[in-house]
Protein backbone atom coordinates (compact mmCIF):
# COMPACT_ATOMS: atom_id res chain seq x y z
CA UNK A 1 0.00 0.00 0.00
CA UNK A 2 1.15 3.54 -0.77
CA UNK A 3 1.89 5.52 2.37
CA UNK A 4 0.02 8.87 2.57
CA UNK A 5 2.20 11.90 2.01
CA UNK A 6 3.34 13.96 5.01
CA UNK A 7 3.72 17.72 5.21
CA UNK A 8 7.45 17.30 4.60
CA UNK A 9 6.70 15.17 1.51
CA UNK A 10 4.46 17.83 0.00
CA UNK A 11 6.94 20.58 0.81
CA UNK A 12 9.76 18.64 -0.85
CA UNK A 13 7.62 17.91 -3.90
CA UNK A 14 6.66 21.58 -4.10
CA UNK A 15 10.32 22.66 -4.01
CA UNK A 16 11.02 20.35 -6.92
CA UNK A 17 8.10 21.31 -9.19
CA UNK A 18 5.84 24.18 -8.06
CA UNK A 19 6.52 27.83 -8.94
CA UNK A 20 4.18 29.74 -6.64
CA UNK A 21 2.70 33.18 -7.38
CA UNK A 22 3.86 36.24 -5.41
CA UNK A 23 6.50 34.28 -3.49
CA UNK A 24 10.19 34.75 -2.74
CA UNK A 25 11.49 31.44 -4.07
CA UNK A 26 14.64 31.49 -1.97
CA UNK A 27 12.66 32.00 1.24
CA UNK A 28 10.04 29.48 0.20
CA UNK A 29 12.68 26.87 -0.55
CA UNK A 30 14.29 27.38 2.84
CA UNK A 31 11.17 27.20 4.99
CA UNK A 32 8.71 25.17 2.91
CA UNK A 33 5.15 26.05 1.98
CA UNK A 34 2.23 25.98 4.39
CA UNK A 35 0.08 23.11 3.20
CA UNK A 36 -3.66 23.84 3.44
CA UNK A 37 -5.65 20.64 3.20
CA UNK A 38 -9.34 21.30 3.89
CA UNK A 39 -11.83 24.03 4.77
CA UNK A 40 -15.32 24.62 6.12
CA UNK A 41 -17.23 27.81 6.82
CA UNK A 42 -14.68 30.48 7.72
CA UNK A 43 -11.99 28.03 8.80
CA UNK A 44 -9.07 26.20 7.16
CA UNK A 45 -7.09 23.22 8.39
CA UNK A 46 -3.47 22.64 7.44
CA UNK A 47 -1.76 19.31 6.85
CA UNK A 48 -0.77 19.14 10.53
CA UNK A 49 -4.42 19.46 11.60
CA UNK A 50 -4.14 23.07 12.84
CA UNK A 51 -7.37 25.10 12.63
CA UNK A 52 -6.99 28.54 11.04
CA UNK A 53 -9.53 31.37 10.84
CA UNK A 54 -9.35 32.65 7.26
CA UNK A 55 -9.86 36.38 7.71
CA UNK A 56 -8.94 36.97 4.05
CA UNK A 57 -11.63 34.72 2.48
CA UNK A 58 -8.89 33.10 0.43
CA UNK A 59 -7.89 36.03 -1.77
CA UNK A 60 -10.91 38.27 -0.99
CA UNK A 61 -13.17 35.80 -2.77
CA UNK A 62 -14.84 33.06 -0.66
CA UNK A 63 -17.90 35.20 0.05
CA UNK A 64 -20.34 32.38 0.88
CA UNK A 65 -17.76 30.48 2.92
CA UNK A 66 -16.12 27.12 2.39
CA UNK A 67 -17.88 23.77 2.09
CA UNK A 68 -21.07 24.82 0.27
CA UNK A 69 -22.42 21.55 -1.12
CA UNK A 70 -24.76 23.43 -3.46
CA UNK A 71 -21.79 24.77 -5.44
CA UNK A 72 -20.21 21.33 -5.70
CA UNK A 73 -23.54 19.89 -6.87
CA UNK A 74 -23.90 22.65 -9.49
CA UNK A 75 -20.44 21.74 -10.77
CA UNK A 76 -21.32 18.07 -11.01
CA UNK A 77 -24.63 18.62 -12.80
CA UNK A 78 -23.13 20.96 -15.39
CA UNK A 79 -20.12 18.74 -16.04
CA UNK A 80 -22.44 15.87 -16.90
CA UNK A 81 -24.61 18.01 -19.18
CA UNK A 82 -22.08 20.26 -20.93
CA UNK A 83 -18.58 20.26 -19.42
CA UNK A 84 -17.21 22.75 -21.93
CA UNK A 85 -18.00 24.76 -24.98
CA UNK A 86 -16.81 28.16 -26.13
CA UNK A 87 -18.57 31.43 -26.94
CA UNK A 88 -16.54 32.15 -30.06
CA UNK A 89 -17.92 32.67 -33.57
CA UNK A 90 -21.54 33.53 -32.77
CA UNK A 91 -22.11 30.60 -30.42
CA UNK A 92 -23.48 30.55 -26.86
CA UNK A 93 -24.83 28.16 -24.25
CA UNK A 94 -27.54 28.47 -21.56
CA UNK A 95 -25.31 28.85 -18.46
CA UNK A 96 -23.46 31.89 -19.85
CA UNK A 97 -26.68 33.52 -21.10
CA UNK A 98 -28.50 32.90 -17.81
CA UNK A 99 -25.56 34.22 -15.82
CA UNK A 100 -25.30 37.40 -17.87
CA UNK A 101 -29.00 38.01 -17.22
CA UNK A 102 -28.64 37.32 -13.49
CA UNK A 103 -25.72 39.75 -13.22
CA UNK A 104 -27.74 42.40 -15.06
CA UNK A 105 -30.45 42.10 -12.40
CA UNK A 106 -28.09 43.04 -9.55
CA UNK A 107 -25.78 45.46 -11.40
CA UNK A 108 -26.26 49.24 -11.32
CA UNK A 109 -29.09 50.52 -13.52
CA UNK A 110 -28.19 50.76 -17.18
CA UNK A 111 -25.52 48.04 -17.03
CA UNK A 112 -27.12 45.05 -18.75
CA UNK A 113 -24.32 43.40 -20.71
CA UNK A 114 -21.39 41.18 -19.65
CA UNK A 115 -18.21 40.05 -21.40
CA UNK A 116 -16.84 36.96 -19.62
CA UNK A 117 -13.21 36.16 -18.84
CA UNK A 118 -11.35 33.69 -16.65
CA UNK A 119 -10.14 36.02 -13.89
CA UNK A 120 -9.96 39.61 -12.70
CA UNK A 121 -6.64 40.06 -14.48
CA UNK A 122 -8.19 38.87 -17.76
CA UNK A 123 -11.15 41.17 -17.12
CA UNK A 124 -8.82 44.15 -16.92
CA UNK A 125 -6.95 43.06 -20.04
CA UNK A 126 -10.38 43.08 -21.65
CA UNK A 127 -10.98 46.60 -20.33
CA UNK A 128 -7.88 47.92 -22.06
CA UNK A 129 -8.82 46.29 -25.39
CA UNK A 130 -12.48 47.22 -25.11
CA UNK A 131 -11.91 50.87 -24.17
CA UNK A 132 -9.56 51.47 -27.10
CA UNK A 133 -11.85 49.59 -29.48
CA UNK A 134 -14.79 51.71 -28.29
CA UNK A 135 -13.06 54.98 -29.13
CA UNK A 136 -11.85 53.64 -32.48
CA UNK A 137 -15.45 52.82 -33.42
CA UNK A 138 -16.37 56.40 -32.51
CA UNK A 139 -13.71 57.69 -34.94
CA UNK A 140 -11.45 58.87 -32.11
CA UNK A 141 -8.60 56.33 -32.28
CA UNK A 142 -6.22 58.82 -30.66
CA UNK A 143 -8.08 58.35 -27.34
CA UNK A 144 -5.85 55.59 -26.01
CA UNK A 145 -4.48 56.81 -22.67
CA UNK A 146 -5.91 55.21 -19.54
CA UNK A 147 -5.37 56.89 -16.17
CA UNK A 148 -4.96 54.68 -13.10
CA UNK A 149 -3.80 55.32 -9.54
CA UNK A 150 -0.50 54.83 -7.79
CA UNK A 151 -0.73 51.69 -5.64
CA UNK A 152 -3.92 50.60 -7.36
CA UNK A 153 -4.21 46.92 -8.24
CA UNK A 154 -5.84 45.57 -11.39
CA UNK A 155 -4.21 42.17 -11.75
CA UNK A 156 -0.81 40.76 -12.68
CA UNK A 157 -1.00 40.22 -16.42
CA UNK A 158 0.97 42.70 -18.55
CA UNK A 159 -2.05 44.95 -19.12
CA UNK A 160 -3.46 44.46 -15.61
CA UNK A 161 -0.16 45.21 -13.88
CA UNK A 162 0.32 48.23 -16.13
CA UNK A 163 -3.11 49.62 -15.29
CA UNK A 164 -2.28 49.10 -11.62
CA UNK A 165 0.21 51.38 -9.96
CA UNK A 166 2.43 49.08 -7.88
CA UNK A 167 6.11 49.98 -8.26
CA UNK A 168 7.44 46.53 -7.43
CA UNK A 169 5.36 44.99 -10.21
CA UNK A 170 6.39 47.71 -12.66
CA UNK A 171 10.01 46.96 -11.85
CA UNK A 172 9.70 43.49 -13.36
CA UNK A 173 9.01 43.22 -17.08
CA UNK A 174 9.50 46.84 -18.17
CA UNK A 175 6.06 48.05 -17.10
CA UNK A 176 3.81 49.92 -17.49
CA UNK A 177 3.20 49.55 -21.17
CA UNK A 178 2.80 52.80 -23.16
CA UNK A 179 -0.42 54.76 -22.93
CA UNK A 180 -1.04 54.42 -19.20
CA UNK A 181 -0.65 57.21 -16.63
CA UNK A 182 -0.99 57.20 -12.85
CA UNK A 183 -2.19 59.75 -10.31
CA UNK A 184 -2.06 59.95 -6.51
CA UNK A 185 -4.08 57.54 -4.41
CA UNK A 186 -6.56 58.82 -1.75
CA UNK A 187 -4.50 57.35 1.14
CA UNK A 188 -4.98 59.96 3.83
CA UNK A 189 -3.32 58.12 6.74
CA UNK A 190 -0.15 57.28 4.84
CA UNK A 191 0.15 60.34 2.61
CA UNK A 192 -2.19 63.05 3.88
CA UNK A 193 0.24 64.49 6.40
CA UNK A 194 -1.26 67.35 8.38
CA UNK A 195 -4.07 67.95 5.87
CA UNK A 196 -7.68 67.62 6.94
CA UNK A 197 -8.96 64.27 5.57
CA UNK A 198 -11.70 65.89 3.49
CA UNK A 199 -9.33 68.49 2.06
CA UNK A 200 -6.92 65.69 1.19
CA UNK A 201 -9.72 63.74 -0.50
CA UNK A 202 -10.55 66.72 -2.68
CA UNK A 203 -6.87 67.25 -3.50
CA UNK A 204 -6.47 63.60 -4.55
CA UNK A 205 -9.60 63.82 -6.73
CA UNK A 206 -8.38 67.00 -8.40
CA UNK A 207 -5.21 65.16 -9.42
CA UNK A 208 -7.44 63.37 -11.93
CA UNK A 209 -8.49 66.59 -13.62
CA UNK A 210 -4.93 67.82 -13.55
CA UNK A 211 -3.77 64.67 -15.37
CA UNK A 212 -6.61 64.84 -17.93
CA UNK A 213 -5.60 68.40 -18.80
CA UNK A 214 -1.91 67.50 -18.88
CA UNK A 215 -2.43 64.57 -21.27
CA UNK A 216 -5.23 66.26 -23.20
CA UNK A 217 -8.87 65.22 -23.09
CA UNK A 218 -8.68 64.31 -26.76
CA UNK A 219 -6.14 61.58 -25.89
CA UNK A 220 -7.63 60.23 -22.64
CA UNK A 221 -9.79 57.13 -23.07
CA UNK A 222 -10.67 56.20 -19.48
CA UNK A 223 -10.04 56.47 -15.77
CA UNK A 224 -9.79 53.16 -13.84
CA UNK A 225 -10.03 52.85 -10.06
CA UNK A 226 -11.18 50.49 -7.33
CA UNK A 227 -14.01 51.89 -5.16
CA UNK A 228 -11.82 50.82 -2.23
CA UNK A 229 -8.20 49.86 -2.95
CA UNK A 230 -7.91 46.30 -1.71
CA UNK A 231 -4.45 44.88 -2.32
CA UNK A 232 -3.02 48.38 -1.84
CA UNK A 233 -3.94 48.16 1.85
CA UNK A 234 -7.72 48.64 2.15
CA UNK A 235 -7.45 52.32 1.24
CA UNK A 236 -10.87 53.82 2.03
CA UNK A 237 -11.11 57.27 0.41
CA UNK A 238 -12.18 60.28 2.48
CA UNK A 239 -15.88 61.05 2.05
CA UNK A 240 -15.04 64.02 -0.16
CA UNK A 241 -13.16 61.97 -2.76
CA UNK A 242 -15.73 60.16 -4.88
CA UNK A 243 -18.25 63.05 -5.11
CA UNK A 244 -15.47 65.29 -6.45
CA UNK A 245 -14.31 62.58 -8.88
CA UNK A 246 -17.87 62.24 -10.17
CA UNK A 247 -18.05 65.98 -10.86
CA UNK A 248 -14.71 65.87 -12.69
CA UNK A 249 -15.73 62.90 -14.84
CA UNK A 250 -18.96 64.68 -15.79
CA UNK A 251 -16.90 67.48 -17.41
CA UNK A 252 -14.94 65.27 -19.76
CA UNK A 253 -15.69 62.79 -22.51
CA UNK A 254 -13.88 59.79 -21.06
CA UNK A 255 -15.01 56.40 -19.77
CA UNK A 256 -15.01 55.48 -16.09
CA UNK A 257 -13.95 51.96 -15.11
CA UNK A 258 -14.81 50.89 -11.55
CA UNK A 259 -12.78 47.78 -10.75
CA UNK A 260 -15.19 45.69 -8.65
CA UNK A 261 -13.08 42.53 -8.49
CA UNK A 262 -12.75 42.86 -4.70
CA UNK A 263 -15.68 45.11 -3.77
CA UNK A 264 -18.24 43.27 -5.88
CA UNK A 265 -20.83 40.73 -4.71
CA UNK A 266 -21.53 42.10 -1.28
CA UNK A 267 -18.28 43.07 0.39
CA UNK A 268 -19.35 46.66 1.12
CA UNK A 269 -22.88 45.72 2.18
CA UNK A 270 -24.14 46.52 -1.32
CA UNK A 271 -23.92 44.24 -4.34
CA UNK A 272 -21.18 46.49 -5.74
CA UNK A 273 -18.93 49.17 -4.31
CA UNK A 274 -20.17 51.52 -7.03
CA UNK A 275 -23.65 51.30 -5.52
CA UNK A 276 -22.28 52.05 -2.06
CA UNK A 277 -20.58 55.23 -3.31
CA UNK A 278 -23.26 56.22 -5.84
CA UNK A 279 -20.90 55.88 -8.80
CA UNK A 280 -21.99 55.48 -12.42
CA UNK A 281 -19.26 53.50 -14.16
CA UNK A 282 -19.22 52.64 -17.83
CA UNK A 283 -17.35 49.38 -17.22
CA UNK A 284 -17.05 47.18 -14.13
CA UNK A 285 -14.49 44.35 -14.06
CA UNK A 286 -15.67 41.50 -11.80
CA UNK A 287 -14.29 38.17 -10.53
CA UNK A 288 -13.56 36.65 -7.07
CA UNK A 289 -16.97 36.83 -5.32
CA UNK A 290 -18.70 36.02 -8.62
CA UNK A 291 -18.15 32.31 -7.89
CA UNK A 292 -16.97 32.74 -4.28
CA UNK A 293 -13.66 31.45 -5.61
CA UNK A 294 -14.99 27.93 -6.14
CA UNK A 295 -14.06 28.08 -9.84
CA UNK A 296 -12.05 30.65 -11.81
CA UNK A 297 -14.21 33.23 -13.55
CA UNK A 298 -14.20 36.95 -14.31
CA UNK A 299 -15.88 39.41 -16.58
CA UNK A 300 -16.67 43.01 -17.42
CA UNK A 301 -20.14 44.47 -16.85
CA UNK A 302 -20.77 46.98 -19.63
CA UNK A 303 -23.07 50.01 -19.65
CA UNK A 304 -25.72 49.96 -22.34
CA UNK A 305 -24.37 52.87 -24.38
CA UNK A 306 -20.96 51.18 -24.60
CA UNK A 307 -22.55 47.88 -25.64
CA UNK A 308 -24.54 49.71 -28.31
CA UNK A 309 -21.36 51.26 -29.70
CA UNK A 310 -19.68 47.84 -29.78
CA UNK A 311 -22.66 46.48 -31.69
CA UNK A 312 -22.01 49.07 -34.38
CA UNK A 313 -18.30 48.31 -34.68
CA UNK A 314 -18.12 44.94 -36.38
CA UNK A 315 -16.05 42.09 -34.97
CA UNK A 316 -14.24 42.51 -31.65
CA UNK A 317 -11.06 40.44 -32.03
CA UNK A 318 -10.78 39.51 -28.39
CA UNK A 319 -11.76 36.62 -26.12
CA UNK A 320 -10.54 33.64 -24.14
CA UNK A 321 -10.90 29.90 -24.53
CA UNK A 322 -12.68 29.84 -21.17
CA UNK A 323 -14.82 32.98 -21.59
CA UNK A 324 -18.20 32.07 -20.06
CA UNK A 325 -17.09 28.50 -19.26
CA UNK A 326 -20.36 26.59 -18.70
CA UNK A 327 -19.30 24.94 -15.44
CA UNK A 328 -17.98 28.18 -13.95
CA UNK A 329 -21.15 29.94 -15.11
CA UNK A 330 -23.33 27.30 -13.43
CA UNK A 331 -21.41 27.76 -10.18
CA UNK A 332 -21.67 31.55 -10.43
CA UNK A 333 -25.44 31.27 -10.94
CA UNK A 334 -25.77 29.08 -7.88
CA UNK A 335 -23.53 31.40 -5.89
CA UNK A 336 -25.69 34.40 -6.78
CA UNK A 337 -28.79 32.39 -5.86
CA UNK A 338 -27.31 31.65 -2.42
CA UNK A 339 -26.38 35.29 -1.87
CA UNK A 340 -29.89 36.40 -2.84
CA UNK A 341 -32.05 33.75 -1.21
CA UNK A 342 -30.09 33.72 2.07
CA UNK A 343 -30.03 37.56 2.01
CA UNK A 344 -26.31 37.49 2.76
CA UNK A 345 -25.65 40.96 1.33
CA UNK A 346 -28.52 42.42 3.34
CA UNK A 347 -27.26 40.74 6.52
CA UNK A 348 -23.77 42.12 5.94
CA UNK A 349 -25.18 45.64 5.62
CA UNK A 350 -27.59 45.51 8.55
CA UNK A 351 -25.87 43.24 11.04
CA UNK A 352 -22.46 41.68 10.61
CA UNK A 353 -20.54 44.53 8.98
CA UNK A 354 -21.62 47.08 11.63
CA UNK A 355 -20.66 44.58 14.33
CA UNK A 356 -17.28 43.84 12.71
CA UNK A 357 -16.54 47.56 12.37
CA UNK A 358 -17.51 48.22 16.00
CA UNK A 359 -15.19 45.45 17.24
CA UNK A 360 -12.46 46.44 14.76
CA UNK A 361 -12.34 49.98 16.13
CA UNK A 362 -11.60 48.55 19.58
CA UNK A 363 -8.18 47.54 18.25
CA UNK A 364 -7.22 51.21 17.90
CA UNK A 365 -6.24 51.24 21.58
CA UNK A 366 -3.39 48.79 20.99
CA UNK A 367 0.07 50.40 21.37
CA UNK A 368 1.10 49.32 17.85
CA UNK A 369 -2.02 50.57 16.05
CA UNK A 370 -1.93 54.05 14.59
CA UNK A 371 -5.28 53.73 12.82
CA UNK A 372 -8.02 51.13 12.66
CA UNK A 373 -10.22 51.65 9.63
CA UNK A 374 -12.80 49.59 7.82
CA UNK A 375 -15.96 49.47 5.77
CA UNK A 376 -18.31 46.59 5.19
CA UNK A 377 -16.37 43.34 5.40
CA UNK A 378 -12.98 45.04 5.05
CA UNK A 379 -10.56 46.18 7.73
CA UNK A 380 -7.05 47.61 8.05
CA UNK A 381 -4.67 48.35 10.92
CA UNK A 382 -1.73 50.73 10.49
CA UNK A 383 1.21 49.50 12.58
CA UNK A 384 3.40 52.35 13.86
CA UNK A 385 6.19 53.01 16.32
CA UNK A 386 4.73 56.36 17.35
CA UNK A 387 1.00 57.10 17.05
CA UNK A 388 1.24 60.88 17.17
CA UNK A 389 3.82 61.25 14.39
CA UNK A 390 2.73 58.07 12.52
CA UNK A 391 6.39 57.02 12.46
CA UNK A 392 6.93 53.48 11.20
CA UNK A 393 9.32 50.94 12.68
CA UNK A 394 12.74 50.82 11.00
CA UNK A 395 12.73 47.93 8.55
CA UNK A 396 8.99 47.39 8.96
CA UNK A 397 7.06 44.93 11.12
CA UNK A 398 4.13 43.85 8.96
CA UNK A 399 5.67 40.56 7.86
CA UNK A 400 6.74 39.80 11.43
CA UNK A 401 3.16 40.34 12.58
CA UNK A 402 1.93 38.10 9.77
CA UNK A 403 4.15 35.27 11.00
CA UNK A 404 2.61 35.59 14.47
CA UNK A 405 -0.80 35.37 12.80
CA UNK A 406 0.07 32.08 11.12
CA UNK A 407 1.48 30.76 14.39
CA UNK A 408 -1.75 31.61 16.21
CA UNK A 409 -4.25 30.24 13.72
CA UNK A 410 -5.18 33.40 11.80
CA UNK A 411 -4.85 34.46 8.17
CA UNK A 412 -4.36 38.25 8.22
CA UNK A 413 -2.45 39.82 5.36
CA UNK A 414 0.41 42.35 5.56
CA UNK A 415 0.70 45.16 3.00
CA UNK A 416 3.88 46.82 4.17
CA UNK A 417 3.04 47.72 7.77
CA UNK A 418 -0.69 47.68 7.16
CA UNK A 419 -2.48 44.55 8.37
CA UNK A 420 -5.69 43.83 6.47
CA UNK A 421 -8.69 41.51 6.67
CA UNK A 422 -11.54 40.61 4.32
CA UNK A 423 -13.42 37.70 5.92
CA UNK A 424 -16.11 35.56 4.27
CA UNK A 425 -19.43 37.39 4.19
CA UNK A 426 -21.06 34.55 6.14
CA UNK A 427 -18.93 35.14 9.24
CA UNK A 428 -21.18 35.44 12.31
CA UNK A 429 -20.87 37.46 15.53
CA UNK A 430 -19.22 34.66 17.49
CA UNK A 431 -16.65 34.19 14.74
CA UNK A 432 -16.08 37.96 14.56
CA UNK A 433 -15.36 37.91 18.29
CA UNK A 434 -12.88 35.07 17.70
CA UNK A 435 -11.29 37.06 14.89
CA UNK A 436 -10.82 40.17 17.04
CA UNK A 437 -9.38 38.07 19.87
CA UNK A 438 -6.87 36.43 17.54
CA UNK A 439 -5.84 39.79 16.04
CA UNK A 440 -5.17 41.19 19.51
CA UNK A 441 -3.19 38.07 20.43
CA UNK A 442 -1.04 38.50 17.33
CA UNK A 443 -0.49 42.22 17.96
CA UNK A 444 0.58 41.43 21.52
CA UNK A 445 3.00 38.76 20.29
CA UNK A 446 4.47 41.25 17.81
CA UNK A 447 4.86 43.86 20.55
CA UNK A 448 6.64 41.35 22.81
CA UNK A 449 9.03 40.44 19.99
CA UNK A 450 9.83 44.12 19.42
CA UNK A 451 10.44 44.62 23.13
CA UNK A 452 13.10 41.95 22.91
Amino acid sequence: MTQPRTTADWQALGRQHLLAPFSDYKQLGAKGARIIQRADGVYLWDSEGRKILDAMAGLWCVNVGYGRRELADATHRQMLELPYYNLFFQTAHPPAIELAAAIAEIAPAGMRHVFFAGSGSEANDTVLRLVRHYWAIKDQPQKKVIIGRINGYHGSTVAGASLGGMKAMHGQGDLPIPGIEHIAQPYWYGEGGAMDPQAFGEWAAEELEKKILEVGEERVAAFIAEPIQGAGGVIIPPQSYWPRVRKILARYDILFVADEVICGFGRTGEWFGSQYYGLEPDLMPIAKGLTSGYLPMGGVIVRDHVAQTLAEGGEFYHGYTYSGHPVAAAVALENIRILREEKIVERVKAETAPYLQKRWQELADHPLVGEARGLGMLGALELVQDKKSRTRFPGGIGMRCREHCFANGLIMRAVGDTMIVSPPLVIDREEIDALIGLVRTCLDATARELAG
